[in-house]
């Protein structure tokens, strides 16, 4: 009994024979599901940040260089899974947040107007590079480096966000919500890399995603609180 790459005999068999099913055989079962269940939910992980600055027509401080880098990681990772074949449900996710990733930051772009020269620039490169990195038309070892790369390229992509954040004692238009769905979803792929022997580097991937975004979830909760706590005072003193 197989659905979409998920083999239900051994979890039903067992529960047919009155019988809860064994480690062995709930645990990748599980793993499966879950892998699927962060597929679907990534078709809606960055929706909460584009309406957001949609919604605000703003893109108060946030950080152009940082949702840039994250395009890049997300090319190389979704190319590099293609390349080496994975099962969808071991990186799906990827194609979906590479699309809404895209989204966000067009609407940096153009709220953000005028754009400069370097930034044509950036955008144009990457169009012009990335069907080819998609289609796996490139060097294997130039492919590994690349992948190798994207551990510095995920985490150059959190810390300018990070510095901002820090920098402005503020989070402006970041949207706790995508943060809080990133830092789940970086959970779940560990357990479910963990039980499909994934290499060591895919690890680190989802340690720096967890640590990158636990950070930015804290920064937007303590100086939420510090900003209700001074309108209070400021309020306080009018009255």
């Amino acid at each position: 009994m197989d659905y979409l790459g998920i083999d239900l005999s051994c979890a039903m068999g067992s529960l047919r024979s009155g019988e809860f099913p064994a480690k062995d055989c709930l645990l990748p079962l599980i793993s499966k599901l879950l892998g699927y269940f962060v597929v679907a939910g990534s078709m809606t992980v960055k929706l909460p940040q584009i309406m957001k600055i949609v919604d605000n027509k703003s893109v108060k401080g946030l950080s152009v260089v940082a949702f840039e880098l994250e395009v890049v990681g997300y090319t190389i990772s979704l190319a590099y899974c293609l390349y080496k074949e994975l099962p969808f449900s071991a990186f799906g996710e990827l194609a979906f947040l590479l699309i809404q990733a895209l989204i966000l930051v067009g609407c940096i772009y153009y709220f953000s107007r005028p754009l400069s020269v370097a930034t044509w620039v950036r955008a144009l490169l990457y169009f012009a590079l990335a069907p080819t990195v998609l289609a796996g038309k490139i060097d294997p070892l130039l492919f590994e480096a690349l992948y190798a790369s994207k551990h510095l390229i995920f985490l150059s992509a959190r810390i300018p966000q990070i510095w901002k954040n820090f920098r402005n004692k503020s989070t402006g238009q970041l949207s706790f919500l995508t943060c809080f769905m990133n830092f789940g979803g970086a959970l779940a792929r560990v357990f479910t890399s963990y039980q499909a022997k994934a290499p060591l580097s895919m690890f680190i991937s989802f340690f720096i995603a967890i640590i990158t975004n636990g950070t930015i979830m804290s920064q937007i909760l303590l100086y939420r609180s510090k900003g209700k706590e001074e309108k209070q005072l400021k309020d306080k003193k009018i009255l």
